[in-house]
């Protein structure tokens, strides 16, 4: 038999090193953009990715309100919200909601990609979206993500 033994590292709370990183949405469509910031919020760009640890780094996105849908989902595309009370149901088309909140098409975006559990969420609170180019986030340093 032989004498070599390798054992997998798995990556923890105190092991894990955050990165901050900066997405400018200016015509990027939303879901490509949105399935790279969620791979980088669980942490699947490194090379310790533990599915059941959050390796993720921070994701700030700017100029949220100038990200684009393609075909015809401006349009036709339809968000619903239930407030959970009889006839409570609202409903709204994406170019309405890109004009009144253009940070909730990215926010909902990243969320529907995320896990569906309590690591999901913890992954989601490291997600920053800004309708502008300004954030308050400065002090971090982010670095700028291209895709």
């Amino acid at each position: 038999m032989s004498k070599l033994h390798f054992t997998t590292k798995h990556a923890n709370a105190a092991t894990v090193q955050r990165n901050w990183y900066v997405v400018d949405g200016t015509n990027q469509t939303v879901g490509r953009m949105c399935a790279r910031i969620a791979a980088i919020l669980r942490g699947k760009n490194k090379a310790y990715y533990t599915p059941h640890v959050d390796t993720g780094d921070y994701i700030i996105v700017i100029n949220a309100e100038k990200v684009t849908l393609t075909g015809n989902k401006m349009d036709e595309k339809v968000y619903d919200h239930f407030t959970g009370y009889p006839g409570g149901r609202k409903e709204e088309i994406a170019k309405d909601l890109q004009r009144r909140r253009p940070e909730v098409l990215v926010e909902r975006a990243v969320k529907g990609m995320l896990p569906k559990n309590r690591l999901g969420r913890q992954m989601y609170k490291k997600l920053f979206v800004y309708a502008g180019d300004q954030h308050p986030h400065t002090a971090q340093q982010p670095k700028e993500l291209k895709f």
